[in-house]
């Protein structure tokens, strides 16, 4: 299937919105995170709006143990995901539901089985975004000093998710017949067992629930790194990435695609799909004036650990001169790469001080903004789609409700009016949505 002229969008689901000072503007909810009506007011906008999938990030752990920027956060009280997005399954009806879940700290069994489920519970809508653990205090949470490596992560990643697609394909699409007459529940010669035996796993199966309705989730990766960059050209079928210029945009977007083709694979079945922040305003001066004061809710100790964890926790950014400028490179870190390298280049090019680079790392992390009015937030987005920057966007509101209703009442509008952005569904499932083929069972195919 060939690239349309239409952008693809999501929705980066939050409870307070992804501007760290987002929770302290009187519009927002302030127990949003643990309100499954907030969630379900986001889900319905974005759905009635066209919306390909809501989005929700996770990680195993409290982000950061110093109090002095704990006080003050609202990200270590949310929903775990799953569990969320299947309630959402039943309040929606054409979104598609994209988890976020790490292949370091969860078994494979165990997550075929809760992400299968999902799209059951969904009708084939479900999502799986597979990441590795990035945060140090993950690995304390399940008996280890210190994550695994960087590139060990990432091998025990490719055998988790080679894993996870055998047992999806335990059953062949029509094993289950539930034929009461005769008392056959199912054909078991359409049954697979997985036996996989490998450095990091070892999984007999089957998975006790039929073949999902899209056959597999769709499987969506957000690595940049070069480990990442290979991962998504290999298993990705959605990428999402940090970039916040159109330059490195298009670079990206050239590697990832050059690497997808090499493998054999078609590179309109792998969509990318930046972050994109949109601040929107009647003028500029009201778009600018809404980032100020979501930057005055926001105590420097936030805005410190913040970048201290996306620069990747390899500097003491207490002790820095705050008015000194970032260097060209920083230790390389552990955990995540690919963003402390966005960081760097973004600062390396706009010649940030540290006190600036902390900022821009508290209003974005490093993912692209875009600050103004419907027209020209759209001109940006047009852009980048059009120069191959992007084949559409995570759209991450930095409040909510407030910046999600502005964007689909203001924005989406203009994208429709130019042509590059549908005004309804196309299909039941999340994959005929993306124009994403449905996978053939391994087993069936092979036989």
């Amino acid at each position: 299937m060939a690239r349309t002229e239409e952008m693809k969008l999501g929705l980066f689901l939050s409870g307070a919105g992804y501007h760290d000072g987002a929770w302290r503007d009187p519009s927002v909810p302030a127990n949003g995170g643990v309100d499954v009506n907030h969630y379900a007011q986001l889900a319905t906008l974005a759905q009635s709006a066209a919306f390909h999938f809501v989005f929700l990030a996770d990680h195993l752990s409290v982000a950061e143990l110093d109090h002095a920027s704990l006080t003050s956060v609202s990200r270590n009280d949310a929903f775990e995901p799953i569990t969320l997005l299947s309630t959402l399954s039943s309040r929606t009806q054409h979104i598609g539901l994209v988890a976020t879940a790490t292949t370091t700290y969860h078994q494979p069994y165990h997550l075929a089985r809760m992400l299968a489920s999902l799209d059951h519970l969904s009708h084939g809508r479900a999502a799986w975004n597979i990441v590795t653990s990035g945060i140090k205090f993950e690995a304390s949470n399940f008996g280890d000093h210190e994550l695994p490596d960087h590139d060990v992560r990432y091998a025990r990643a490719r055998e988790f998710v080679k894993v996870v697609k055998g047992l999806w394909d335990s059953w062949d699409d029509d094993a289950f017949i539930r034929d009461k007459r005769n008392g056959i529940y199912a054909d078991t010669t359409k049954l697979h067992l997985l036996n996989h035996r490998g450095k990091y796993f070892s999984v007999r199966g089957p998975l006790n629930i039929a073949r999902p309705p899209q056959g597999y989730p769709v499987l969506v990766q957000a690595g940049a790194s070069d480990a990442g960059i290979r991962f998504g050209a290999e298993l990705g079928e959605v990428i999402f990435t940090a970039e916040p210029s159109l330059e490195h945009g298009r670079q990206y977007y050239a590697t990832l695609k050059d690497k997808v083709r090499a493998l054999g694979r078609e590179d309109d079945q792998v969509v990318v799909m930046p972050g994109i922040i949109p601040v929107v305003g009647n003028t500029n001066q009201e778009a600018s004036d809404k980032l100020k004061r979501l930057q005055s809710y926001t105590h420097l100790d936030v805005q410190i650990g913040t970048a201290d964890r996306w620069l990747g926790s390899v500097i003491d950014l207490h002790s820095v001169d705050l008015d000194s400028f970032v260097p060209d490179s920083l230790p390389q870190t552990n955990f995540i790469q690919s963003r402390q390298k966005v960081l760097l280049d973004l600062a390396a090019r706009r010649k940030l001080t540290w006190r600036e680079l902390i900022r821009v790392v508290s209003d974005s992390r490093g993912h692209l903004m875009a600050i103004g009015t419907p027209d020209e937030i759209a001109d940006v987005m047009g852009e980048m789609f059009d120069q191959r920057a992007a084949d559409g966007f995570n759209v991450i509101p930095a409040t909510t409700p407030g910046e999600l209703m502005d964007f689909v009442e203001l924005v989406v509008p203009v994208l429709r009016r130019r042509g590059k952005f549908r005004s309804g569904y196309s299909g039941q499932s999340l994959r005929e949505n993306l124009g994403l083929k449905r996978p053939l069972n391994r087993f069936a195919r092979a036989s």
